[in-house]
Formats: C-alpha cells, sequence, structure tokens
C-alpha cells in the first residue's frame, strides 16, 4: 500500500479575491490562536461513541511512546490571500492515548480550529489571510502518543452479531468510498458465506477473513473498488481490508477502516450477551492476526466515509488540503508535516 499521507491541493490560479468576511462564513469562526488547549485536543468524554465502551472484551498491554509532529509549512514565492488549509491530528482510542507537547503558530496563521469529523477523525481547519511573496508560515502540534497492543478476548462464544443497530454503527453499514458493498459479485459471495455452517458469530466472521485472505493475492496497485480485488483475485492492503469490510456489511455486521502511516486495517464490531459492544481489530493483509493487532504505529483515523467541508461528496480518507488565491503565476509549496521526532 502506498502511504496514506494523500494530499488534496485544488489549481491555485489568480482568480477574484474571496473577502474575509465571505470566507469565515463558509468556514464557520475559526477559534482564535491560543496556547494549545485541553479543549481542542482533550480526550474524548467517557460517553463518547467514537471510543470503546466500557465493557469492552479486549486486553490492552505493552505500552510504547513515540512523539508525532503534524502541521503544514506554507512556503510561497508570490503573494498569497485567501488560504484555506486543512490536515488531519491524531485522537484518542482505548488502545491510543496522546499527550501535547508542543505548537508551532507562526504569525501569518490567522485562525485555525480542531473539528471533531463524525466517524472518527480530528481535522485542523487553517485559515491565512494574507501572505507575503518570500514568506514561510507553519502551523504544527507535536504530541507524545502511547499505543498498546491489543490481545483478543479470553471468551468468544456469547458474542454475536448486533440484531438492531444504533445510529452511530449504522455509519459502518452499506456503502463507503470503493467499498461497494452492494455490488452483486460481493453480494453473491456474501450470501455464500453466510450460509455456511459456522459455531458462533466470531467463527463466521473469521470464516469471512480467511476467505478474503485466501482469495486475494497481495499486490501493489492503485487504489479500486471492493469488487475489484475480489473480480481479479488481487490487491493491496486498502484493497484487502475494503473487500473485507464490505463483506461484512453484507451480514449486517458493522465494520470499519483503520488508518495508520502507510498501512491500514479492519474493525468489526459484535455484542455479548448483554448488549455491550466491541471493535475488534483485525489484519486483512500482512501477518495473521484476527481479533488482535500488534501495531505500534499511530493511529491517523478510523471510519471509511467522512464528511469534509472541501468536498461535496464523502471522501473514504481525510487528506490534506489547500486552496489559495495567488498573485502571480508561480504555485506556492506546501510541506505537509506528518513525521516521527526522536527524543
Amino acid at each position: 500500500m502506498t502511504s496514506p499521507h494523500h494530499s488534496d491541493i485544488e489549481p491555485i490560479a489568480p482568480q477574484p479575491s474571496l473577502g474575509r468576511r465571505a470566507l469565515l462564513s463558509q468556514l464557520g469562526s475559526l477559534c482564535a490562536l491560543a496556547t494549545l488547549s485541553q479543549r481542542c485536543f482533550a480526550a474524548p468524554d467517557d460517553d463518547d461513541t467514537t471510543g470503546e465502551p466500557a465493557a469492552s472484551r479486549l486486553t490492552y498491554e505493552g505500552p510504547q511512546t513515540q512523539r508525532w509532529k503534524f502541521g503544514l509549512s506554507f512556503n510561497t514565492p508570490v503573494t498569497c490571500t485567501n488560504v484555506f488549509a486543512t490536515f488531519v491530528v491524531p485522537m484518542e482510542w482505548p488502545e491510543q492515548k496522546l499527550t501535547p507537547i508542543n505548537q508551532t503558530i507562526d504569525n501569518g496563521i490567522t485562525g485555525w480550529e480542531v473539528k471533531e469529523l463524525v466517524g472518527g477523525a480530528k481535522q485542523v481547519l487553517v485559515q491565512m489571510a494574507s501572505v507575503p511573496a518570500g514568506s514561510t508560515n507553519e502551523i504544527s502540534f507535536e504530541f507524545d502518543i502511547e499505543r498498546t497492543r491489543i490481545l483478543p478476548p479470553e471468551q468468544i462464544d456469547d458474542l454475536v452479531i448486533p440484531k438492531r443497530l444504533s445510529r452511530d454503527e449504522k455509519i459502518y453499514i452499506g456503502n463507503s468510498p470503493h467499498i461497494d458493498a452492494s455490488n452483486g459479485r460481493i453480494r453473491k459471495v456474501s450470501r455464500e458465506l453466510g450460509e455456511r455452517e459456522a459455531e458462533n458469530d466470531w467463527d463466521r466472521v473469521e470464516q469471512i477473513y480467511d476467505f478474503v485472505r485466501k482469495e486475494v493475492e497481495y499486490v501493489e496497485g492503485p487504489i479500486r473498488n471492493a469488487s475489484d480485488a475480489l473480480k481479479d483475485g488481487k490487491g493491496d492492503c486498502e484493497d484487502l481490508t475494503s473487500l473485507f469490510v464490505a463483506i461484512c456489511r453484507n451480514l449486517r455486521i458493522p465494520a470499519r477502516m483503520v488508518w495508520i502511516p502507510d498501512h491500514c486495517y479492519p474493525e468489526f464490531y459484535l455484542e455479548d450477551s448483554q448488549g455491550n459492544g466491541t471493535w475488534f481489530p483485525c489484519q486483512a493483509a500482512g501477518t495473521r492476526m484476527f481479533g488482535r493487532m500488534d501495531e505500534y504505529r499511530p493511529i491517523l483515523q478510523k471510519g471509511d466515509r467522512f464528511k469534509v467541508p472541501e468536498s461535496r461528496t464523502p471522501v473514504r480518507y481525510v487528506a490534506e488540503y489547500l486552496k489559495a488565491d495567488r498573485k502571480g503565476k508561480k504555485n506556492p509549496r506546501p510541506t505537509w508535516i506528518r513525521e516521527m521526532i526522536d527524543v
């Protein structure tokens, strides 16, 4: 898989200037420049639905801490106005804890806001009203990220596919960009897998997992639909993950993608007899890991259907984005920052 460090940069050409008032009206008010606030980067509340329920069946052990820096350095040889940029910073999960360490907010940054997106991502929205030619402005944040290994549940017999889905769980049923769960070939395979004998619902999900790993050979390539990986019998970690998620969703099993640097993997959702649900990880491509995850790279996002201000349609992955009015022929040189720092 190529790194999920995608970026969307709109063509930056001379055009009528969008006034600051109009831009702020489009984007919503941006929070004032301040110290790295607990409000913007706090841990989720106890009842936050993006996190794991209190009755999680998973065990977390062996924590490791890495320091990471995320942000944007905007250098331009020409004057730019009405600069609008977005990038993602990590958020907390049961297996991931964040400690804000440092921030850089240059004077040219006229506004910024951290927005939590439905599904499992935090997006930083940045405004620069006017950037003089030959200048560089940076906005960046450093975190200590503690990530733990996830061990599988000791008891699986009582875990079942949810009979009723909450509003939050319904996000992870149906189609998403490149997860074409309604495709005829995927629906046919899903029916066949659903009719197989299984000891319990955990075993049923594991049969889906084994099917995907057996039928689709790992081959690097461009992003495609899940149905293409099934039809061709080959794909990269995004394709295998998408196919696993698509088949699960056809069987009414909530499933979603998890994004980490240079990789992704799926999670599926089951409940115990009391209706307490847990998201269980597995690795579709690579070393076999079902119901567990031996991974220390930071979680960037969880989910595969996000609504972002820069796109009219849902996106699979919240990419970096930049738009500006350019006063000249040369293009600005944005550098997206996502790097691990030695400490």
